[in-house]
């Protein structure tokens, strides 16, 4: 370095490397660049150069550079550092200014001192290899005589690298403790001598970089950190925010994240507990700084059915009776929700469900059906939920109106039957037995066709007057419907009619029925009797099953045991009817 006061043979063997370095003449172009401060040291294309004062004049001047574009970089510990883009043209000359801008305070003590013997002008690499670990040039730190040329660092253990341009001299540990020096000999293979260094002791705080005529200090700040997060505490997939500052660090990684600025933030989401550890290094060493997110991996569950009970029944194959339940969950911390048997689920819900037994086979029905919410998280959580749902209620076969199709017969009365001061008597054993098939069937029917009704219509014979005929068939219709509600058949199912004597069958129809009938008398018997049929025919109570409209069947009960009595053209005797009922 110019300003140190060099003596002759060194100032000569300084031009003879010059001499080789940037020779005068050949192809190329020149790069003259001019740097304050002129200790500034120079990189080209991310090669360390030289220092800019280096060819003992103001400018560095560097020839037979290849034509083109080329970084040039200049630093000096204390100072920002500059990169500039600059272009060569073959034979010509560019030049370049660069005033550095100081940064950084004053630095306090304790210190270290580290002196570096060999390669004069050889960068001066702390704690890294790029050029932003830079401190300076072995010729700023190889003087302890009377002046100082000093290379002050923080007590501990330094990396120490000297590098000539594109070849590593030496690199390193180096431990020097506070007040004492480290003297390396770099040529030696990095041979180290410790000596205390009382000096230190005096040293209170001093500037980053300091060069006089033939003496030069740096002095090293220590790199400071430090972190914070925000929340400390989040749910599964939840995001906290790091915070974190460093003082004179050149580059930064945190654990878990990667490389980061020696300042700076970034939103984390940790799926466990996790440590941030930021480590922050500069030419002062390194420094680390935590910050701790925890976690909260546990899921919330909740899982319902309402009502925990339906009812279920079935006629054939129609439902007459279906409940539904509403199957109601909600979670938290969770994003993976099933519910079976739905499958993936939103967070919380509902679901309306039928209650639908498995069951096809008839007979009673009693079923649990149940539901299991699995809820999950990415950070491993976990939750599980059942409910369940009981179907109780009855599969039946089907009913078909065969059953009361079949039942269908008319219902004869003896002649004049029921009389009107006693209506409830002329409905004969035979007759009562046959209304009572048809209730039987009629009541298994209306449970598979809620809709079916009876008619009940009655009818006297031609004898009498219209208004006694009307009135006599009006209490046979009611008599009739009086023994199907005791039967058990509801009375709002049951419309009753009454003809009188206006529909009557005539005699042709009566032999139609009668040829009909297995059961009839003899042809000799109901030719001579043939009038007493016809009227037997006509005191009946037809049944007529609704909405189908099937009419019961109006053969005569010839097999009946009392059929006589039903026959007879004259009113029986009370007696005979009472005895029959």
């Amino acid at each position: 370095m110019r300003k140190l006061g060099f003596t002759l043979p060194v100032m000569l063997v300084v031009l003879g490397l010059l001499a080789v370095m940037t020779p005068a003449c050949g192809p190329g172009g020149k790069l003259v660049i001019r740097a304050v401060p002129s200790q500034a040291y120079v990189y080209l294309d991310g090669t360390p150069i030289a220092d800019a004062s280096r060819s003992g004049q103001d400018d560095l001047v560097l020839t037979r550079v290849t034509p083109g574009e080329h970084t040039v970089g200049i630093y000096n510990y204390g100072y920002k550092p500059e990169v500039r883009k600059v272009t060569i043209t073959d034979r010509k000359i560019t030049r370049i200014f660069v005033p550095l801008t100081p940064e950084g305070g004053t630095v306090s003590g304790p210190w270290g001192r580290i002196q570096i013997e060999g390669a004069p002008h050889a960068v001066v690499l702390l704690n890294g290899k790029t050029p932003e670990f830079m401190v300076g040039h072995v010729d700023e730190f190889d003087n302890d005589i009377i002046w100082k040329q000093e290379l002050l660092v923080p007590p501990g253990t330094h990396q120490l690298t000297v590098q000539d341009r594109d070849t590593t001299v030496w690199s390193g540990p180096v431990t020097v403790a506070a007040n004492q020096r480290v003297i390396v000999h770099v040529k030696e293979g990095g041979k180290q001598v410790t000596t205390k260094w009382p000096r230190g002791e005096k040293l209170s705080n001093l500037p980053r970089f300091k060069a006089g005529l033939a003496s030069a200090t740096v002095a090293v700040a220590p790199v400071k950190t430090q972190m914070s997060v925000s929340p400390t505490q989040v749910d599964c997939g939840g995001t906290a925010r790091l915070t974190w500052s460093s003082t004179d660090a050149v580059t930064g990684q945190i654990a878990g994240v990667g490389d980061v600025p020696a300042s700076g933030d970034r939103e984390v989401k940790p799926n466990d507990n996790t440590n941030y550890t930021l480590t922050a290094a500069g030419p002062g060493g390194t420094a680390t700084a935590s910050a701790t997110v925890n976690v909260n991996k546990a899921v919330q569950a909740s899982l319902n059915v309402s009502p925990a009970e339906v009812r279920y029944e079935r006629v054939g194959d129609k439902v007459a009776e279906q409940g539904t339940a509403t199957v109601t969950w909600s979670t938290s911390n969770a994003d993976t929700v099933t519910v079976d048997p739905f499958g993936s689920v939103s967070a919380s819900g509902t679901r309306t469900v039928q209650g639908t037994p498995e069951q096809t086979a008839n007979g009673p029905v009693d079923q649990t059906l149940t539901y299991t919410l699995k809820a999950s998280n990415a950070c491993g959580g976990s939750e599980t939920r059942t409910a369940t749902l009981h179907i109780a209620g009855l599969i039946k076969p089907a009913v078909t109106s065969a059953g009361v199709e079949s039942a269908l017969s008319s219902i004869y009365f003896p002649t004049a039957y029921p009389p009107e001061k006693e209506p409830g008597t002329g409905l004969l054993r035979s007759q009562k037995t046959r209304l009572t098939a048809l209730a039987d069937a009629f009541k298994k029917y209306v449970e598979a066709d809620p809709n079916a009704r009876l008619s009940i219509e009655g009818n006297a014979d031609t004898r009498g007057s219209e208004k006694y005929n009307q009135a006599l068939s009006e209490r046979r219709t009611e008599l009739v419907k009086q023994f199907l509600v005791s039967q058990g058949i509801s009375a709002d199912k049951i419309d009753t009619k009454a003809f009188g004597k206006t529909s009557n069958l005539d005699r042709d129809a009566v032999k139609q029925l009668e040829d009909q009938d297995p059961n009839k008398p003899t042809a000799k018997v109901l030719k001579r009797r043939a009038r007493e049929a016809w009227l037997a025919y006509n005191r009946r109570v037809d049944v007529v099953l609704l909405p189908g409209n099937q009419r019961s069947s109006r053969l005569y009960p010839y097999n009946a045991d009392d059929f006589k009595l039903l026959w007879r053209v004259a009113m029986p005797a009370r007696k005979e009817v009472e005895s029959d009922q």
